[in-house]
């Protein structure tokens, strides 16, 4: 059975924060829109449950995505399909998760991100508790900017030690960050360091388009969201014929979703099962064998 990693993009592009870091966001959908996205959804919901091969889903919206119930509705269905074997969502976790009680908790793991701008530390944590009290997984993002360090540092003391906490690299600024800055975040994040560059990847392979890719809300098939290129359609007979291995045409990849599909950086080991969501395998025992190696 192939396994198939699909990042899914509806029409969604409404969020309910407005980070000024963030690209995305900045525009508010209508009811007729948002009908629009719901039904692109429930489409893609319905293909995943018609096919033979093995399914993981990341959702990966323009905007916030569990605000909305038929989200939370897709993904809990999701959930429960024997060949998906993961469903995820891109999320700042600010809606409540009473409806994942009924999710599959094999499958239905959550990558969420903390918004210092938007929301207090406190209620940030308080639904990190929620999650953890109906024993759902989920790892925490922050994006690395300076005046975010400490409320960082704070929010690793708060987490379960069971609960990985990354950290997203600021490169809207070249050379960023100060002598003495990284080390202080690789102490939170031991694999900051992945984040750090913008890999060349012209000319490099890559898993995107044969083994991973993204489809749109139409059902557009690219290799992945910093190639434009339409490759093909799922709701075409015939469609896997587009996927196979391919050379990445883009000059540089910076982007989690995008460089952990790089054969050569051999992050699918690091993360194993939990690539979609962005947990390392076997974490945080993981943890205490990276300090060991880093002592030695």
């Amino acid at each position: 059975m192939n396994t198939w990693n699909i990042l899914y993009r509806g029409s969604l592009s409404s969020c309910n924060y407005a980070c000024d870091y963030c690209p995305f966001a900045k525009t508010a959908n209508t009811r007729v829109e948002l009908r629009e996205d719901e039904r692109q959804l429930e489409r893609f919901a319905g293909w995943v449950e018609t096919q033979q091969a093995r399914i993981g889903v990341l959702i990966t919206p323009w905007g916030e995505a569990l605000i909305h119930e038929y989200y939370r509705r897709a993904m809990v269905a999701l959930s429960h399909l024997s060949h998906v074997y993961r469903i995820s969502v891109q999320t700042n976790l600010s809606t409540p998760v009473d409806d994942f009680k009924a999710a599959n908790r094999e499958t239905l793991a959550l990558w969420t991100t903390f918004h210092p701008s938007q929301t207090s530390l406190n209620r940030f944590v308080a639904r990190c508790r929620e999650l953890d009290d109906v024993g759902i997984r989920y790892s925490v993002g922050v994006v690395g900017v300076r005046e975010n360090f400490e409320v960082i540092e704070e929010l690793r003391t708060l987490l379960r030690r069971e609960v990985y906490l990354w950290i997203n690299a600021y490169k809207l600024q070249p050379d960023y960050y100060r002598p003495g800055e990284t080390d202080r975040l690789l102490a939170v994040d031991p694999y900051f360091h992945w984040n750090l560059p913008d890999y060349p990847s012209d000319g490099r392979p890559c898993n995107a388009g044969h083994t991973t890719f993204t489809v749109d809300g139409d059902g557009g098939v690219r290799r992945c969201h910093f190639v434009d290129e339409i490759i093909g359609n799922i709701y075409e007979p015939g469609f896997e014929r587009c996927l196979k291995p391919r050379l990445c045409s883009a000059t540089t990849c910076g982007c989690h979703i995008g460089y952990i599909h790089r054969p050569d950086l051999n992050l699918h080991e690091l993360y194993g099962a939990g690539l979609l969501e962005r947990i390392p395998a076997q974490w945080p025992q993981r943890l205490a064998n990276f300090v060991e190696d880093a002592a030695c």
